[in-house]
């Protein structure tokens, strides 16, 4: 059984136009992915394609002008505003973005003590801060102090000392170097061999290929296809929907052939599929209804088409 599962997750954002008329922006719609213990999923897309999002969501740390529908699980149960008090910070983690989540009045190696669960705060602290390179005195530091890649080490840090049973990861490599990388992609396997279930949002392939077990590519607010890392090979031909070949083939170390188009804003998306204005197999069924999911080869597409 899934550990966290999400479940036709919608999210729309209400806010002011001209002439103070209010308007709902669908940002995420029939969003559907999950995790399991001891695997790692990433999720993958260009800017604006809801990755964020999601792992807000499953936080419950969204704005206040945001409309959410649909449900998320977590070991069976649903989500609740109270639950998720409980667990966030505790059972399921987030290593942020940005530095703006870290205490801005509490010094690093305090905060980073505070996230650990199951050893000895201090020591663990000590630890961690050896395995990716960071010099004692940074301890001593406000998070103001910090350099960007500083910033990111000690995110990773208090996630993989808490040892939490889900850890969501939203962008973790920007700023590391390549050995930290690596350490970075120990710890997260590490961390799903023990049990934990993690998700990890990157717009680095090469990264998600490294370290998945499964690959969520995001489009437009939503899953076109999930599907294991095995699938990504030679051209794609493993690959079930037109997007994910076409992002595939778009890698510099594949074919470098760029994909024509644009995503489309999310107060603008098309009716139907959201990539078909882009996608040279589409035909008139494709921008009548978004596809529903079903299961192909091993792995999940929404595409009418898809073998």
């Amino acid at each position: 059984m899934a550990i966290l599962e999400v479940r036709d997750l919608s999210i729309s954002f209400t806010h002011y136009s001209k002439g103070l008329r209010q308007e709902n922006n669908q940002v995420i719609h029939n969003l559907n992915v999950s995790m399991n213990k001891g695997e790692i999923v990433a999720v993958v897309g260009s800017s604006g394609s809801g990755k964020s999002l999601l792992a807000h969501a499953i936080l419950g740390i969204l704005p206040g002008n945001a409309m959410v529908g649909g449900s998320i699980l977590y070991d069976g149960q649903v989500l609740t505003e109270q639950s998720l008090a409980n667990l966030r910070g505790n059972e399921i983690v987030l290593v942020p973005q940005s530095v703006k989540f870290l205490d801005p009045l509490m010094k690093i190696g305090s905060q980073v003590q505070t996230s650990v669960r199951k050893q000895n705060a201090v020591t663990a602290q000590k630890k961690i801060f050896e395995k990716y390179k960071l010099h004692p005195l940074v301890e001593k530091l406000y998070p103001f102090q910090l350099s960007g890649g500083m910033a990111r080490r000690v995110l990773v840090s208090m996630a993989v000392v808490s040892e939490a049973k889900v850890i969501i990861a939203d962008e973790p490599t920007p700023g590391l170097d390549s050995e930290v990388m690596k350490e970075a992609e120990s710890s997260f396997r590490e961390l799903a061999n023990n049990g934990s279930a993690v998700m990890v949002i990157t717009h680095d392939i090469d990264f998600a290929l490294k370290i998945a077990d499964k690959i969520a590519v995001f489009y437009a607010g939503t899953v076109v296809e999930l599907a294991p890392v095995r699938d990504f090979f030679g051209t794609g031909e493993s690959l079930r929907h037109p997007y994910t070949k076409a992002l595939w083939r778009a890698l510099p170390q594949n074919e470098f052939i760029p994909i024509k188009g644009s995503q489309p804003p999310v107060n603008e998306l098309p009716p139907g599929c959201p990539f078909a204005p882009r996608c040279k197999h589409a035909t008139a069924e494709c921008s009548k209804e978004l596809p529903a999911e079903k299961m192909i080869r091993g792995g999940m597409v929404r595409c009418f088409y898809a073998t």
